[in-house]
């Protein structure tokens, strides 16, 4: 196959991101803007830009492969872990810090720390120890913090000096970094943060030593040692988390709350007003926001949530503005409500999505009336509520000093479209280096039944409308925490197309439990995360059927990767009498086999709740398989462990159940390889064509 096939292309620009504007920090005149761009083509090396909005020209500050000298970047293994957590795959300068005035700017390379002037563009590495992990400037400017070793250390910039402020008291104790389950569930990925007049710094101590060890091995190569990683299973131990402020002069404080009763630290953060932290039971019923003294670590209750499912962790929250009214959120019947100061302050109807940022009593977020958009909104509590955004699309962005940065991605285009300007103004384009698809999307959007489940059908694109039945692939994500159906082009949706250009009407449904939705929908899956997902598959697929009769009912596949992946087998054990043939990839057999924070959300402690965890176990339903499943794993995935789809296969040939497994070696969660990508998806067309009905 051409080297231009689309899967490849999905991979080769890391699903259409490469040369595209993102990382956006604006300046305290909202007339200058940083942000990361590959310098285009297939170039994954992302590179600092400045955009300057009074002229309207952009300036490179730091090129990674010069910086770099045409060398191969080599990530510190703990590096690697960070960017597999937050799913990042570029390579280059992936993230970087600022200080307030964005008079310099600081970032990682090949694990050595670099700071670019952003008035001269003078760039140059600061002398560090060890291979540097997270480095972020302090907001004054003067120095950077950084990981190395599991220690935090601070480096003037003049060179004058470069300390240990924290050091590992432990084998498994580390200083600075995120745990396991708040980079892979609470999407919280730092570890240290800095205080505004960069003299002191919050810092995270993760003690591992409790934590059970499992095992990476790659069974291609034998002479190779296994890797240990520290993996907190469901009922199992977590980390020992603790929070300390440092000051640069040696002095700490430790930060006390009621740890045996929270020991989630969910967010942390330092602003005008001090540090401050979100705590979470285990049982995430509630949540307390915490104010922290600098000086002794005491805290002071800010907030209390409760729930009797769990309670949320919303993206960019909390936050205080300027004045210091704590911007929160509250679950209210069917809709999730931007709070501040305990006040709700967006309507009933609009789902709070996403707290973007903060800037004095200014509040940017992302909501959505229509469970297939993602719009931005500004609340002011001097104008009121405002949104930003007009045309249907999925948008994010920036904001500060009046200045927005708005990126949308809308139904017509897979490319990322940014402008940067005041409020209200048509603001300058961002420059991107576009790729465009090989292949075009023929797809309509449904709602259907009852429920009114937002769903897309792919058709081929040679297909006239009752010229035949099309087989039917399901493809949906379809449970909590991810939503597939949205008014974007978006990566998936190209994956959706390219099958149904082999022949298929490809289907894809956003069930029960996905957000955008409000929090009752959300909390549908809680005690159960797959019956309800399941029926509104099922009664979807009907559903769409009805409106098109080209859906051939006796020919149905479903493929799904990760929760999707569950999905799919479980859909081939628990009603054959719909599903003829499944590829599950990455999936999560036995939920006893996945993390804590993530698995204990929705079904509880397995201890307390063991009938919750056997009713979801595919291996318990092995016996069941009357279809051809194909099982895809990654070896090297330490996200959900290969021993999920193994355990699978082990259990259905002691059933004497026959079905297929493919391993792919030194494969992470997500295949980032083009060749096997494309590989991959040819292996699960030919698996789908030889197994559902002729």
């Amino acid at each position: 196959m051409s080297t231009t096939s689309l899967p490849r292309q999905l991979v080769r620009t890391r699903s259409f991101t490469t040369g595209t504007p993102s990382s956006f920090t604006i300046g305290p005149d909202g007339q200058r803007v940083l942000f990361l761009r590959s310098p285009g083509g297939d170039e994954l090396a992302g590179c600092l830009w400045e955009l300057d909005l009074s002229s309207g020209k952009e300036r490179l500050l730091a090129d990674a492969s010069v910086l770099l000298g045409g060398a191969t970047e080599e990530l510190p293994p703990e590096e690697r872990v960070r960017r597999e957590r937050s799913r990042q795959q570029g390579r280059g300068i992936v993230d970087y810090s600022t200080d307030r005035d964005l008079r310099v700017a600081a970032f990682a390379l090949s694990g050595d720390v670099w700071v670019v002037d952003t008035g001269s563009g003078a760039a140059r590495a600061v002398t560090s120890h060890g291979s540097v992990v997270d480095p972020r400037l302090d907001p004054t400017g003067q120095r950077v913090a950084y990981v190395s070793g599991g220690a935090l250390h601070v480096a003037e910039l003049d060179g004058t000096a470069d300390r240990v402020i924290a050091e590992p008291d432990g084998d498994e104790v580390t200083y600075g970094l995120a745990e396991h389950v708040a980079g892979e569930s609470m999407a919280r990925h730092h570890g240290y943060w800095w205080s505004p007049d960069g003299q002191r710094l919050l810092v995270s101590r993760v003690d591992n030593a409790g934590v059970d060890v499992w095992y990476i091995t790659d069974p291609a190569a034998p002479a190779q040692a296994p890797r240990a990683v520290r993996y907190p299973a469901v009922g199992s131990a977590n980390a020992e988390v603790t929070l300390w402020v440092y000051g640069l002069d040696g002095a700490r404080a430790e930060v006390t709350w009621d740890r045996a009763a929270f020991e989630y630290v969910a967010v942390a953060g330092w602003d005008q007003h001090g540090p401050f932290t979100a705590v979470q039971s285990r049982d995430q019923q509630e949540v307390r926001t915490l104010g922290i003294d600098a000086d002794n670590g005491t805290t002071t209750l800010l907030a209390r949530q409760l729930d009797d499912c769990w309670v949320h962790l919303t993206p960019g929250l909390p936050g205080r503005t300027g004045s210091g009214a704590l911007v929160g959120h509250a679950d209210l019947g069917e809709t999730r409500h931007l709070t501040v100061a305990g006040e709700t302050v967006t309507p009933q109807g609009l789902q709070l999505v996403e707290v973007l940022g903060i800037d004095g009593e200014a509040i940017l977020f992302v909501g959505t009336a229509d469970p297939t958009e993602r719009h931005l909104w500004l609340y002011e509590a001097e104008h009121g509520l405002r949104r930003l955004s007009d045309e249907p699309g999925v948008y994010t962005g920036a904001y500060r000093a009046g200045t927005l940065v708005c990126v949308k991605r809308t139904p017509a285009s897979p490319q990322r479209i940014t402008t940067a300007g005041p409020v209200g103004a048509p603001g300058v384009e961002v420059g991107a280096f576009r790729h465009e698809p090989v292949q075009a999307l023929r797809v309509s959007t449904l709602v259907l039944g009852e429920r009114q489940l937002r769903a897309q059908l792919f058709l081929p694109s040679w297909h006239e409308p009752g010229s035949g039945k099309l087989p039917v692939l399901m493809d949906p994500y379809g449970g909590p925490a991810s939503a597939k159906v949205l008014a974007a082009q978006a990566p998936w949706s190209f994956r959706s197309q390219w099958f149904a250009e082999q022949g298929f009407a490809v289907l894809v449904i956003d069930g029960s439990g996905t957000p955008g939705r409000g929090p009752a929908w959300e909390r549908e899956v809680y005690g159960d995360v797959f019956s309800a997902v399941l029926d509104d598959q099922v009664s979807g697929l009907e559903q769409a059927a009805l409106l098109n009769s080209d859906l051939d009912l006796g020919r149905v596949g479903i493929r799904g990767w990760s929760y999707g992946g569950s999905l799919a087998a479980l859909a081939v054990l628990r009603r054959p009498d719909v599903f003829h043939a499944a590829v599950a990839g990455a999936a999560v057999t036995d939920k006893r086999l996945y993390d804590t924070h993530w698995n204990e959300r929705y079904l509880g402690h397995p201890d307390r709740f063991p009938e919750r965890y056997d009713a979801c176990s595919l291996l318990l339903d092995a016996p069941k398989l009357t279809r051809p499943l194909l099982l895809v794993h990654g070896l090297a995935d330490d996200n959900v462990f290969p021993a999920n789809s193994l355990q699978l296969s082990g259990a259905l040939v002691a059933a004497g159940r026959p079905h297929e497994m493919l391993p792919l070696s030194g494969i992470t969660h997500m295949a980032g390889n083009e060749v096997i990508a494309e590989n991959l998806m040819l292996h699960e067309l030919d698996f789908l064509r030889r197994s559902l009905p002729s």
